[in-house]
């Protein structure tokens, strides 16, 4: 039985943008969309000041060819982000929770610029705010984004909300024999090249101590069962 209230004060969720897209694999689906906003708003109205960083890869995966400019397919899955964060905010305020779009690169007619000592203010006032454009530089991911904003608004934990239940020691749809870790070092996940984030994430979050919690996104009620300190995905962290 997990926690009568919930063990985090402020985290950050990050969803992959294939989380969004559901069974299809592309694109936004509207019942997918529907039920991570109701998991979200759940875990807001217990108190929990949430930020969201959102990917793009329902939308734009990186370079398509190989003669593409890296940068320019960069720029190009940041601009994807910011899709998925207006449909994200657009279902959360829909259901009358007040949420705020911040993006790393200026775009003033559809949302705020990030600035953190705002989005910090946002948070305190119970509104939730959602991060897009990633940091607003090429060939930095946005795991590395939800790493870096949750060290600047001090954040006590990641969630990472993923197509798959946890980290396991190898691809589980390609070889049936991996095996899932329920806890796992910074240090083992660079050391063994697990691609639960990317190495520049994982870093980050072990040099400011942050926590990171990897879950599958598709069970009923993840994100409220990991903020009340249920025991389910894999806990990433500093402890042996």
């Amino acid at each position: 039985m997990g926690q009568v209230k919930p063990i985090y004060k402020r985290v950050v969720i990050k969803l992959s943008g294939e989380a969004l897209s559901g069974e299809r694999g592309f694109g936004i689906d509207k019942e997918v969309l529907n039920m991570v906003s109701n998991h979200i708003i759940e875990v807001h109205n217990m108190g929990v000041e949430i930020a969201i960083v959102v990917g793009g890869g329902n939308i734009w995966r990186g370079r398509n060819s190989e003669s593409m400019d890296r940068s320019t397919a960069d720029y190009m899955g940041m601009l994807a982000t910011v899709i998925n964060a207006l449909a994200l905010q657009d279902a959360l305020e829909g259901k009358g929770v007040p949420t705020r779009v911040q993006t790393a690169i200026e775009m003033r007619q559809i949302a705020e610029p990030y600035i953190r000592r705002k989005a910090v203010r946002h948070l305190e006032k119970d509104r939730i705010v959602i991060f897009a454009c990633g940091t607003g530089n090429p060939f930095f991911s946005t795991d590395t984004t939800a790493a870096l904003r949750a060290a600047e608004i001090d954040a006590e934990v990641i969630l990472l909300a993923k197509n798959v239940d946890g980290v396991y020691s190898d691809d589980p749809k390609k070889n049936p024999e991996a095996k899932m870790y329920n806890h796992i070092t910074y240090i083992e996940v660079l050391n063994k090249g697990l691609s639960v984030m990317d190495t520049t994430a994982i870093s980050l979050c072990m040099d400011n101590n942050i926590p990171i919690m990897v879950f599958g996104l598709q069970s009923e009620n993840n994100i409220k069962a990991v903020t009340m300190g249920d025991k389910i995905g894999t806990i990433i962290d500093g402890e042996v």
